[in-house]
């Protein structure tokens, strides 16, 4: 089966492409001598990991259930950041994961202890409040008011009794001078701490695998913090890691005219993809293109009762028919990690699509996902 005959709506996920994607940071890895973690917050597609995991060191998630998921599914190291941790998760999470990153002293002096008895590495996530993000300010961890991290005013004295390394993330899909910028802040202001813990962990954010991403800026400044401080150094991409390698491909029910034609989709920004509204941004699409650009430009909107479900206008070369099909492009991060059945609006198949261009169903979702969740 190829891609125009998958049955819509369904996510593709394009494996050449995601492992075009890994073996560039597995280069990273190795000239830069760091280690490189999945951050399955945005791509958790277990069925793929046994691909991914011959690439890269490991996996980071944002709690207990990714933490489950990387040991049952992911070879290599298991790290685990939250803005905080119940008692009860905690215990389960010492017995399956390598390092737990805090983020505030608090949460660092109740858990940190009982980690270290368990044997799990201990780190503390700064704020080294270095805003590079521009009008992503959804997306800034250093914006004013931001809960993530703790900052150079409030490190505890006694912090290196507590750690053995730490953390920032700052970045969201942004390239290595960005990093370079923030690694300057950091190392102003914690200079002193890095040259006493084990690791540093960057986080995530570096869009490594983009087109024009500057790989030898990243591996330059990974080797000289790694050298300077003497430490283990990770980061923990994840768009980098499935970027431009999914398809959400949809197909078009009815065509509204009203001051404009207006495609209804079986596919939903709402539901199949929400960062479309919540960034928001607007969708690559496959022989699509800016609005007036061509000479037939639509509204591209959903089949849910919302009427903000709307995910752009754009322009084809040809007019659009019902029944046409359409390919959304780089819909393999937050998309099925993040979708749901608002409206009792289904979720989309999953396939893969090898080298070939053949594609296998490798899950198909009915009432029973919509129900189940519900009582």
């Amino acid at each position: 089966m190829k891609l125009e005959q998958v049955p819509t709506p369904a996510y593709v996920i394009d494996l050449a492409k995601l492992e075009a994607n890994c073996r560039i940071l597995q280069y990273v890895q190795e000239e830069a001598g760091c280690k490189v973690l999945l951050a399955q917050k945005a791509y958790s597609l277990y069925k793929t990991y046994p691909l991914i995991s011959q690439y890269l060191s490991g996996t980071t998630a944002s709690g207990l259930y990714e933490a489950k998921l990387a040991r049952e599914e992911f070879p290599g190291e298991v790290h685990v950041f939250a803005p905080a941790f119940k008692d009860a998760d905690l215990e389960e999470l010492l017995e399956i994961t390598d390092h737990i990153v805090f983020n505030s002293e608090r949460q660092l002096r109740k858990h940190g202890p009982r980690c270290r008895e368990a044997g799990v590495s201990v780190g503390l996530r700064l704020n080294p409040q270095c805003s590079t993000q521009g009008d992503h300010a959804l997306y800034d961890p250093c914006a004013p008011g931001s809960r993530f991290g703790v900052t150079i005013d409030k490190i505890p004295s006694d912090l290196l009794d507590l750690v053995d390394g730490l953390h920032f993330h700052t970045l969201c899909e942004q390239g290595a001078d960005d990093l370079q910028t923030t690694l300057k802040a950091v190392e102003e202001q914690f200079g002193p701490y890095l040259h006493e813990v084990k690791w540093l962990n960057m986080g995530g954010g570096h869009h490594i695998t983009r087109e024009g991403y500057d790989v030898d800026l990243l591996i330059s400044e990974i080797k000289r913090i790694r050298k300077t401080y003497n430490l283990e150094i990770y980061i923990e991409p994840g768009e980098a890691i499935a970027l431009n390698a999914g398809y959400l491909a949809t197909e078009v029910l009815d065509i509204v005219e009203n001051g404009m034609e207006i495609l209804v989709l079986d596919a939903s920004a709402t539901c199949h993809m929400p960062d479309v509204l919540e960034m928001p941004y607007r969708p690559p699409l496959r022989n699509g293109f800016e609005a007036q650009e061509k000479a037939h430009t639509y509204r591209l909107s959903s089949n849910t009762c919302l009427t903000g479900d709307v995910i752009g206008d754009y322009s084809f070369e040809n007019p659009v028919q019902i029944g046409d099909r359409l390919y959304f492009q780089d819909m393999a991060i937050y998309s099925f990690v993040k979708n749901n059945t608002f409206n009792g609006i289904g979720l989309p198949s999953l396939y893969l699509m090898d080298e070939q261009g053949d594609c296998s169903l490798l899950k198909a979702f009915g009432y029973q996902d919509f129900k189940g969740r519900l009582s």
